[in-house]
């Protein structure tokens, strides 16, 4: 009867031997970027598994940013008229459940990291936000991903919200499917191994 194989141990993350902290920024002291909550994500080619869940998540986080006065910035992919990503027709839209009121400004972006050639990190200046950031939003491989490494490799200290989040099932290289559970726990680990320290809920983040 042969042995069994040894359990996997886990590595040290990459902030443990940067040095980097694990804890979670204070709701309070940080500002709330809601990425990509766009209809394109509820129904249609781009449908995620979790979106409303997720959406529902968001509209929490987002109210708890508005109850303790902290700035939010909301982020849409423009992908062009007549895409999945049209920001000109109701697909493309912020869903209404987590719509902008006034005085939350919106940054539109065209690739993954909504940093890249936006107008965020000058609207965050504008806003005087301070290093902490919480990111939620669409889709947790792509953007939330690209975002939370964009915000690290500026200086900022992001926070992801993993409940706020959601993403889709899709085929490997190698052909087999990659569950959209495995794609989101995949997603999330990637991102806690470095670029920031991820919230499982709205109500894991202090207050």
């Amino acid at each position: 009867m042969s042995a069994s194989a040894p359990a996997p141990t886990p590595s040290a993350t990459l902030r443990e031997v940067s040095g980097l902290p694990g804890s979670l920024p204070r709701l309070a002291e940080s500002t709330l970027i809601m990425i990509d909550f766009q209809n394109t994500y509820r129904s249609g080619v781009m449908a995620l598994e979790g979106a409303e869940q997720a959406l529902a998540a968001g509209a929490r986080l987002l109210a708890a940013a508005r109850a303790a006065g902290i700035p939010v910035v909301h982020v849409v992919n423009d992908g062009g008229e007549g895409t999945p990503y049209d920001i000109r027709a109701e697909i493309g839209a912020i869903s209404p459940e987590v719509a902008p009121i006034e005085g939350e400004p919106v940054v539109v972006k065209q690739v993954p990291n909504a940093f890249h050639a936006t107008e965020l990190e000058k609207t965050l200046q504008q806003l005087g936000a301070g290093p902490d950031l919480v990111i939620a939003g669409f889709m947790t491989h792509m953007c939330i991903t690209f975002t939370a490494q964009g915000a690290f490799n500026l200086g900022y200290r992001p926070a992801v919200v993993a409940e706020a989040t959601a993403t889709r099932t899709l085929t490997a290289p190698d052909g087999t499917l990659v569950p959209a559970a495995v794609l989101q726990s995949a997603s999330l680990t990637t991102i806690a191994d470095l670029f920031a320290p991820v919230a499982l809920t709205v109500d894991s983040l202090p207050a």
